[in-house]
């Protein structure tokens, strides 16, 4: 349970946007503050949205063994939602290509949305878009469904849980915490990071996202066989 649960988790991790919105943060005007209420509000979503997930999956009995074909059907469905998820992600460019070309591009020097949140953030800013940014996704919910239908203890449970949170945030917190430690280097690191990731966000969205599908559609098959 424990090691499909943070593969999972470390796929949720892996969402370009928030890994950008980390990055940004730290080379923002007030840096330390704005990171650490941003991976706090990411913390606080993702425990509210797992624990509201475990209760609901727990109670609708599906970590019983009479339920084994509704918990693969579940997989199965996630799987599926995460491929289709994965390909219109895929095939988003050329439709927003034709969009803009219909509506024409943003004025010269009218600054892009992330820019504007991270230039100079507030703290009610960046608490709210750490917020936004970890809001439940296909990768987590798959990753709690395993805890969620795996019997285990209350102990085993909660330690799972802690995990799958710390994980799924990692890109939030790590980076502060090697600011702390190193701040020059580590805003240097970010930036030539910033520019990668802008470039190849979607790609690494896709795979992520279609990684997770297809271990999902093949876990469910196999069960419901």
């Amino acid at each position: 349970m424990f090691e499909q649960a943070a593969g999972l988790a470390l796929l949720a991790a892996c969402y370009p946007p928030a890994m950008l919105m980390a990055a940004r943060y730290l080379a923002s005007v007030r840096p330390g503050r704005s990171a650490a209420l941003y991976a706090l509000g990411g913390l606080v979503i993702v425990t509210i949205v797992g624990c509201a997930a475990l209760v609901a999956i727990r109670a609708g009995g599906l970590a019983d063994p009479r339920h084994r074909h509704t918990r693969d059907g579940l997989r199965l469905a996630l799987g599926i939602a995460a491929i289709a998820a994965a390909v219109l992600l895929a095939c988003r460019p050329a439709f927003l290509a034709g969009r803009a070309s219909k509506r024409g591009s943003r004025p010269p020097g009218k600054p892009g949305l992330i820019t504007r949140l991270t230039t100079d953030p507030s703290p009610r800013a960046a608490f709210a878009v750490g917020v936004v940014m970890f809001g439940p996704s296909l990768t987590f919910l798959a990753a709690v469904e395993v805890v969620a239908t795996t019997r285990t203890g209350i102990g085993d449970t909660i330690a799972a849980m802690i995990m799958i949170i710390i994980v799924t945030v990692a890109f939030a917190w790590l980076p502060l915490a090697v600011y702390l430690a190193a701040p020059v280097p580590t805003v240097r690191w970010l930036r030539a990071f910033d520019g990668w990731l802008r470039r190849y966000r979607r790609q690494l969205l896709v795979a992520v996202i279609g990684i997770v599908g297809v271990l999902l559609v093949i876990q469910g098959s196999a069960g419901l066989a």
